[in-house]
């Protein structure tokens, strides 16, 4: 690609309120970055519940969490991992402006990120035949506490349910992404949308690290 013809890209791509590329690079992960930091408040009082309430009954939530599929949410956490390795081609081929590698990391982000869906879709059937479901079926035997239990689900279902949601945003952006890099788009000039999707798609990722041992490690030795 010629430096004429990457220079006549960069103009297209740079909004009439900017006044170079660059400009707008830095004003878009400001934003990203801002709006993820409203994301980290937003979970980070759904985890502070969480913790709170764990404190307050640590031997109820213990069997809880011991009801809980550890392998299936370690294997959701080693698919993410993936899905993160595959973000970051996706970046970096942007940044070379190799279309189709851009294309097809893009589908493999997605097609894992709809695995780590499956997976939890399949995890939650299991809550469901096993009534953990906060609701007038709930029970979880063995625990004479069943109020406390069914705070633990009510944690558990709107805090990975929370995390699903914007899986499904991040594959749904991803998907228009792979639409617009199909179409040649981006270039060495512009790739700045698919980095911001990158850091999007990393946080989610990062806040099941954090979800993964609070909800299925802490306290699994507790007895029966």
């Amino acid at each position: 690609m010629s430096a004429s013809h990457i220079e006549s890209v960069e103009r297209l791509a740079v909004r009439e309120q900017f006044d170079t590329a660059e400009q707008q690079k830095d004003a878009a992960t400001l934003g990203m970055w801002i709006f993820l930091v409203t994301e980290v408040m937003f979970f980070g009082g759904m985890f502070c519940a969480y913790t709170v309430y764990r404190s307050f009954f640590p031997n109820t939530f213990g069997r809880a969490s011991s009801s809980l599929n550890a392998t299936l949410g370690a294997i959701n956490t080693a698919v993410l991992i993936c899905s993160s390795l595959t973000m970051v081609l996706a970046v970096h081929f942007a940044q070379l402006g190799r279309r189709k590698l851009i294309v097809l990391f893009l589908i493999l982000t997605m097609l894992i990120g709809g695995v780590f869906l499956g997976i939890k879709a399949y995890e939650w059937h299991e809550k469901f035949v096993e009534h953990h479901v906060p609701g007038p079926s709930f029970h979880l035997e063995g625990e004479a506490l069943q109020g406390q239990a069914q705070l633990f689900f009510t944690l558990y279902f709107a805090m990975t349910g929370l995390h699903a949601l914007h899986m499904v945003i991040g594959i749904g952006i991803l998907t228009v992404l792979a639409i617009q890099a199909w179409k040649g788009k981006f270039s060495p000039a512009y790739y700045s949308p698919v980095d911001i999707a990158g850091l999007y798609w990393h946080f989610v990722d990062i806040i099941w690290i954090f979800l993964f041992p609070l909800l299925y490690l802490i306290d699994r030795h507790m007895p029966k």
